[in-house]
């Protein structure tokens, strides 16, 4: 039979408001009073019923994170850093993968909302306007993790993805490169793709180098297309000596293309990327990333979302963390 918290409060001996205070971890309960509730549900195995709870209170201490590859060790890191945040303020975790796609991330949005999710965690692509539409259903807050909209209407945690990839080409650069490749994800994309893209353009032009769009493949984010992109740069007449990918995962398709063609990393090609996931450190030779703080992205957008559902103060609904460039060995100086 199942056990309720009628039969909780009998067993303890206390009264079954002393129960939910004990169970909703309201501080005005005795620590000895509380003990014995603990003992007693221990030992008959109680379970609360959030349902029920979530009809009392209105609230499910549920939030829906929709995540766009539950594949991508760079996402997993962020999700790391929603979980620990989430668990701190009591809050469950709902994570649903959309695999990049717009009309599955529409309808995940929609399914964790009729599931009654407290708030929602939105990590993405391009928020376009059936994504804006989705959101202003909702009766809940929503923060954009690693991730933005052109308007800046919805609160979001991110870093600015432009300056990042800027920074790497001009490592680069400043190491006397100046035909330089770039693997970059699809423009549409925002942040990962178009962005990035406008930082690797801004870098070349402000070295006074001309943009050339021959040297720019466009990949989907994925090991293969790394690979694929590079041999088309391998073939072309005068290759680049340097490569600038967008992720992590493309470059060292990128890296292991250069070596099957029997060429070396950085001796004839340089390869830098964006992310800094655990990858980077793992291929040989290591490589040269600017290092985004994806588990801080986690952890911030599930702060910021904690305050808003409280309906906390919020100084700053846009958040930029800063990022850092970390050499290894990827990365050759031809200048000297």
């Amino acid at each position: 039979m199942t056990v309720t918290i009628y039969d909780v409060a009998r067993e303890a001996g206390v009264s079954m408001a002393t129960v939910s205070r004990v169970v909703n971890n309201n501080p005005n309960v005795k620590p000895a009073t509380r003990k014995k509730v603990y003992e007693a549900i221990e030992r008959l195995g109680y379970r609360p019923n959030a349902v029920a709870r979530g009809l009392a209170s209105k609230k499910t201490t549920t939030v829906g994170v929709v995540i766009p590859d539950i594949s991508n060790a760079i996402f997993a890191e962020v999700a790391r850093g929603i979980e620990d945040i989430a668990n701190m303020y009591h809050y469950n975790i709902i994570l649903c993968n959309a695999d990049k796609k717009k009309d599955k991330e529409i309808r995940v949005i929609n399914t964790l909302l009729e599931k009654q999710v407290d708030g929602l965690l939105f990590m993405g692509g391009a928020v376009t306007e059936d994504h804006q539409q989705a959101f202003k259903t909702a009766n809940v807050p929503i923060v954009l993790c690693a991730t933005s909209d052109e308007s800046e209407e919805i609160p979001s945690v991110d870093i600015d993805h432009e300056s990042a990839a800027y920074d790497a080409v001009m490592k680069l650069i400043e190491n006397g490169h100046k035909r330089i490749g770039m693997i970059s994800g699809t423009l549409q994309d925002p942040a990962n793709g178009y962005a990035r893209f406008q930082g690797y353009k801004r870098a070349l032009e402000s070295s006074g180098i001309a943009y050339d769009e021959n040297l720019v493949r466009i990949g989907n984010y994925r090991y293969e297309s790394g690979s694929e992109a590079m041999q088309h740069f391998i073939d072309m007449e005068v290759r680049p000596s340097a490569i600038f990918s967008a992720t992590d995962e493309m470059a060292i398709g990128a890296i292991h293309c250069i070596q099957d063609n029997g060429l070396q990393v950085p001796e004839h090609i340089s390869v830098i990327s964006v992310d800094n996931s655990r990858m980077a450190s793992m291929v040989r030779p290591q490589l040269t990333a600017v290092a985004q703080p994806m588990y801080d992205i986690g952890a911030v957008s599930m702060r910021l979302l904690t305050k808003l559902m409280k309906k906390e103060h919020v100084e700053q609904s846009k958040v930029i963390l800063p990022h850092d460039l970390i050499s290894r060995q990827s990365v050759a100086n031809i200048s000297k």
